[in-house]
């Protein structure tokens, strides 16, 4: 990888533009490693699943007592965090669940490797992923830990969460005051984390979510902008779309749709929160998902559950370590 001229290009932008030591990213890319896998997963064509299917995978039992296990043990935390950010301790909660199984599966690659061999082996997403590679080194740096010691998915996505670098660098928070945003094995950061990315895209405290409707005319160009909030419920209602429950007509929303039998297809206007969810991951599968985990783990945290068994409490993968950089400079700090 080091001996490539479009690596050495990529070391000379980094020293030129952010003050890196060419020495430092000498020896750390002279240590990274080519995951041919990764690319064989990005090249394997991927197919939606219809929601009937989907669900299961997310709303199911062994989430929903997690999450409701995970509430209790971070009541604190989520209940301060919610109250600073106004989002919801079962929304928080429900992320983690379904992002890593509430820390249990944060990933086994490298972070380094993964980004750079996206960045530099799979040219239809090149540009991005250099970016992130640069935003990775860069918060290593903030953050002053060996860049090789950061674990994530086959993508590059980091802890509890799965925050891309430059999501990392700009919503991750130090919520214990520990002078480290860990959000790998520290739930309080993780937790803040979270509430503060869907704070930061405009969550609105006690906002509704999505409702079901009934759809006449122009619903298949209104599907197509199912992740742009361009319409307030009477624009849609105009539109054909018909709401099942009482809505305020002034707020915005989207239409949406879900197939929720074999050939039964649904259909729902999400609001900003639904929306919000969706700045997380583009899927409106994935929002909806949440929103319903969400409120599944509310009832069983509600319900005298028995939550104080912690047998399916996760390990979470620690924080980097602090070992000896690739190459480090007079004050400890890898440059």
């Amino acid at each position: 990888m080091l001996k490539r001229p479009e690596v050495q290009s990529y070391i000379d932008t980094l020293v030129n533009t952010q003050n890196f030591d060419r020495d430092s990213l000498t020896a750390l890319f002279g240590q990274v490693v080519t995951k041919s896998s990764i690319i064989s997963v990005l090249d394997r064509p991927s197919t939606s699943r219809p929601w009937y299917q989907f669900r299961g995978n997310f709303v199911n039992n062994q989430r929903i007592v997690g999450g409701a296990r995970f509430m209790r043990r971070n009541a604190d935390t989520l209940n301060a965090v919610s109250d600073k950010y106004g989002v919801p301790p079962e929304v928080i909660t429900s992320i983690l669940g379904v992002e890593t199984l509430y820390g249990r599966n944060t990933g086994s690659f490298r972070v380094i490797d993964a980004l750079t061999t996206i960045a530099f082996d799979y040219p239809r997403r090149a540009d991005y992923f250099k970016d992130q590679l640069t935003q990775f080194l860069l918060l290593a740096r903030e953050e002053n830990e060996n860049p090789l010691t950061f674990m994530g998915s086959y993508a590059g996505a980091m802890g509890m969460p799965q925050f891309m670098p430059s999501s990392f660098r700009e919503y991750a928070v130090d919520w214990n005051g520990d002078h480290h945003r860990d959000i790998w094995g520290t739930p309080d950061d993780a937790i803040a984390s979270v509430a503060n990315f869907l704070a930061a895209h405009g969550w609105q405290r006690n906002g509704d979510t999505y409702v079901p409707v009934n759809v006449s005319g122009a619903e298949d160009d209104l599907l197509a902008d199912k992740f742009n909030l361009h319409y307030t419920v009477a624009e849609l209602m105009q539109k054909g779309v018909q709401p099942l429950d009482e809505t305020d007509p002034n707020q915005q929303a989207v239409l949406f749709s879900l197939e929720t039998e074999a050939g039964v297809t649904s259909y729902y206007m999400g609001f900003n929160n639904f929306y919000v969810v969706t700045r997380y991951n583009r899927s409106t599968l994935y929002a909806t998902a949440v929103l319903q985990l969400a409120q599944a783990i509310k009832g069983a945290y509600d319900s005298g559950l028995d939550l104080n068994d912690t047998s399916d409490t996760p390990t979470p993968t620690p924080k980097p370590t602090k070992q000896k950089p690739a190459k480090a400079k007079s004050d400890g700090r890898w440059k």
